[in-house]
């Protein structure tokens, strides 16, 4: 039980305060991955008893960067790509989940790897069009495998990050255009059926881009905030 309060206080203040240079003190990621239950691969982890970790696995998360190795996703007039965007966040979310003791895996949007993937969760990283649509054009929206094996575990998932994001972004959740791209997203059907996995639009490339491109930081730190509140089963606020 001391263990399970001193990874939560620890995960609790440094993910609240993590930078691109933050890091864990010496020891604390071994502690973290020892707490982790990784019986079940893809299950939701839950923290127990400290197991030795010379013969266990990291705990694996996989975030794929948008359109990575496919297209450029939207353009902007200045030539910015979405994928660029994209990429960027998915590179930072990679950089601290793994400062602090995760495994994880940058895919492509259509990696080869995603076919079967079995991890703790899986969250896939876009945003939407430079063009200017109108004043409300702003904010995030994210979606979950909803009709899958791992439909409870999703619909968790997105609880978390639609909680935890807009607290580090200022940014509210865009509900009015969440498409049918993204609630039938095509990786939702290729990962293992236990997998849990989502999609998020951190923003507008129009009028949510000041964010997104100077201050990239706290974009990928909202998403890994909602990626630990599912991985440590926290409590979300209710809506």
């Amino acid at each position: 039980m001391g263990l399970v309060v001193a990874v939560g206080v620890a995960l609790a203040t440094v993910f609240t305060a993590w930078t691109p240079t933050g890091l864990l003190p010496s020891g604390v990621a071994a502690q973290i991955a020892n707490a982790l239950d990784l019986r079940h691969v893809g299950s939701v982890s839950t923290l127990a008893a400290p197991l030795p970790t010379a013969n266990r696995p990291l705990p694996r998360i996989g975030v794929v960067a948008g359109h990575k190795g496919n297209d450029s996703g939207a353009v902007c007039p200045d030539g910015l790509t979405e994928a660029t965007v994209n990429l960027d966040v998915a590179m930072r979310v990679k950089a601290g989940l793994e400062a602090n003791g995760f495994q994880v895996d940058l895919l492509d949007e259509f990696d080869p790897r995603l076919e079967g993937y079995q991890a703790l969760a899986v969250i896939s990283i876009h945003n939407d069009s430079c063009d200017y649509i109108n004043d409300q054009a702003t904010g995030f929206k994210v979606a979950g495998a909803l009709d899958t094996g791992a439909r409870d575990k999703a619909e968790r998932l997105v609880a978390c990050v639609k909680d935890r994001y807009p607290k580090q972004t200022g940014l509210n959740f865009h509900a009015g255009s969440v498409t049918l791209d993204m609630t039938q997203y095509h990786s939702f059907y290729e990962v293992n059926a236990a997998t849990p996995i989502a999609i998020i639009e951190t923003g507008f490339l129009n009028l949510d881009r000041k964010i997104l491109t100077e201050e990239p930081y706290r974009v990928a730190q909202g998403v890994m905030d909602g990626i630990l509140c599912y991985v440590l089963n926290e409590p979300v606020s209710s809506s």
